[in-house]
C-alpha cells in the first residue's frame, strides 16, 4: 500500500514533464493542476453525473450477476441446458459490446434503460461462466457420497454444490466489478444527455480537455471503490458458509 502514493507521484511527476517538455497547449493535455481545477470548479455538475452513472452500474450489476448465477444454478442441473447454452454464450462474446449499444438504445431509448443493459451485458457472462465451472468442479467423491445418503438433486446444490463454488463465483463477481462502469458509459457515449460519459463527450465537443480528464479520474475512483465493495460483501458469504 505505500507503494501507492509513490506511484501516483511519478505519474504526475510524467504528465507534467511530458507537457513542459513537449509544450502542450492545455485543450491538448491539460495539466494536473488543471484537471483538478476543473474537478473542482464542476463539482456539482460531475457530483450529479456520477450519480447517475453509479445508479446504472449498480442496477446493471445486480441484474446481471442474478441472472448469471441463475442461469450458471440452472445449466448444473442440466447437462442437456448445459450442452445448448454454453456455445450460445461463447459465441455471444465474439460480439462487440460497443456494437451493441447502438441496437439497445434504438430498441430501449435515450433513458437509463440501454445503459443498464449495457453493464447487465458485461457483468452477465464472467459471473455465468465462473459460477458454472465452479459448479462443475465439485468433488466426485463429495457427491456420491451424498447420493448414497439419499440426497436429493436440490439438497446436492443447495448445501454441497454451490458452497463448493463459491470461490468461483466471487472470482466472476470480482471481475464483473470492474468491468461494470464500462458497461454504463458506452451506453452514454452512444446515446444520453446525463451520466460521466455523457459528461466526457459534451465536453469533448467544446474542447474542454480537463473536464473529460476530471470526469475520467471520478469514473476511475468510483471504479476502484465499486469494485472494493463488492469484494467486502463477497468475503462476508464466504464467512457466512465458512468458505
Amino acid at each position: 500500500m505505500k507503494t501507492v502514493p509513490v506511484l501516483i507521484l511519478t505519474v504526475l511527476a510524467l504528465w507534467q514533464g511530458i507537457i513542459w517538455l513537449g509544450d502542450m497547449p492545455r485543450f491538448l493535455l491539460p495539466s494536473p493542476a488543471a484537471v483538478a481545477e476543473a474537478l473542482w470548479l464542476n463539482r456539482a455538475e460531475i457530483a450529479r453525473h456520477a450519480g447517475y452513472t453509479l445508479t446504472e452500474v449498480v442496477l446493471g450489476f445486480g441484474l446481471g450477476a442474478a441472472l448469471g448465477a441463475a442461469l450458471a444454478v440452472a445449466m448444473g442441473f442440466s447437462a442437456r441446458l448445459t450442452g445448448v447454452l454454453r456455445p450460445i454464450l461463447t459465441f455471444s462474446q465474439t460480439i462487440p459490446v460497443f456494437a451493441l449499444a447502438p441496437i439497445l438504445t434504438l430498441w430501449l431509448g435515450f433513458d437509463m434503460a440501454p445503459k443498464i443493459a449495457m453493464t447487465m451485458l458485461i457483468v452477465f457472462f464472467p459471473v455465468a461462466s465462473a459460477f458454472h465451472d465452479g459448479l462443475s468442479r465439485t468433488p466426485q467423491a463429495a457427491l456420491d457420497l451424498a447420493q448414497v445418503m439419499g440426497s436429493s438433486r436440490l439438497r446436492i446444490m443447495r448445501h454441497l454444490r454451490i458452497p463448493a463454488a463459491l470461490p468461483s463465483l466471487a472470482t466472476g463477481l470480482r471481475l464483473a466489478a470492474v468491468y461494470a462502469p464500462i458497461g454504463a458509459v458506452i451506453g452514454e457515449w452512444v446515446g444520453g444527455a446525463r451520466g460521466l460519459g455523457a459528461l466526457m463527450i459534451h465536453a469533448n465537443g467544446r474542447m474542454k480537455t480537463d473536464l473529460v480528464f476530471a470526469a475520467l479520474l471520478v469514473l476511475s475512483v468510483m471504479t476502484v471503490i465499486f469494485a472494493q465493495l463488492v469484494a467486502r460483501a463477497v468475503a462476508r458469504i464466504w464467512r457466512r458458509y465458512g468458505v
